[in-house]
């Protein structure tokens, strides 16, 4: 799934090649929404919440996107072949006379009132990446369940919004704990939420995320994530993976049995 550095640059890209100009083409393609026309007016801006999408157009109007495990927007010139997917994948088409940005795969699409923005994403936690961060609040409702395993309790919006699992076990293995342990028993949380802002934006302007301290280019791009069987870039064990979550809601988690202590599978 795409976590919040990878939305803020869909919402840059989004932006830039909309903001400003006039709507000449809009197609929701979703049944709720199908007949509604965009045409017309002005797109205001496009931007990031967390993993959502808000694009703001003239008239009070913002269409909510969440780009889920699949979804993506894509940005085409006027003469230029999609290639996002096959047609019956496309939910969204916002055309102006110089780009046409096409949303497939959304699974969530939906147009609101700009002032009730706040059913959508209200219940979001600080955005790491958006002007309300606030660390304070978002340390307090990470320990407002201290029984909580460490990765659940990252991975959930309410808490602070713009995590996936790829920072998830990266920040688990940076304060060296396993994403089992209680969040109540972690040594310094107010360290942890720090990390999680400094990487989210260290990665949102860069085309591959990176969350290694090396640059170069032979260096893996994460310390665990995706490294199961490879042996630890700190001390060579052999990192492990189990599925962390509740049911239907598993995901594929990795550590290092030797530098992250606390409880596992």
């Amino acid at each position: 799934m795409p976590e919040g550095d990878t939305v803020w640059q869909a919402a840059q890209r989004l932006h830039t090649a909309l903001a400003g100009h006039t709507l000449t083409r809009a197609d929701l393609r979703v049944p709720r929404f199908a007949t509604s026309d965009l045409t017309g007016r002005t797109v205001l801006d496009v931007t990031p919440r967390g993993k959502h999408l808000l694009t703001r157009v003239e008239g009070g109007l913002t269409l909510h996107s969440h780009l889920g495990m699949e979804g993506a927007w894509k940005i085409y010139a006027p003469t230029e072949r999609w290639r996002g997917g096959p047609t019956h994948q496309i939910r969204a088409i916002l055309g102006t006379e110089e780009r046409t940005a096409v949303g497939y795969r959304l699974p969530v699409l939906e147009l609101l009132r700009t002032q009730d923005e706040a059913e959508a994403v209200g219940h979001l936690g600080p955005d790491l990446l958006g002007p309300d961060w606030d660390p304070d609040e978002a340390l307090r409702r990470l320990l407002a369940t201290p029984e909580r395993p460490l990765g659940e309790a990252l991975l959930d919006q309410r808490n602070l919004a713009g995590i996936g699992n790829v920072y998830k076990c990266e920040l688990c293995f940076y304060a060296r704990v396993t994403p089992w342990l209680p969040i109540g028993e972690l040594p310094a949380p107010e360290r942890l939420v720090a990390a999680a802002k400094r990487v989210l934006e260290a990665n949102r302007d860069r085309p591959r995320r990176r969350t290694t301290l090396r640059e170069r280019a032979p260096t893996p791009l994460a310390y665990v994530y995706g490294r199961a069987g490879r042996p630890c870039l700190r001390c060579g064990t052999t990192i492990r993976h189990a599925e962390q979550g509740d049911p239907g809601r598993l995901r594929p988690t990795y550590w290092c049995p030797h530098c992250q202590s606390g409880p596992t599978p």
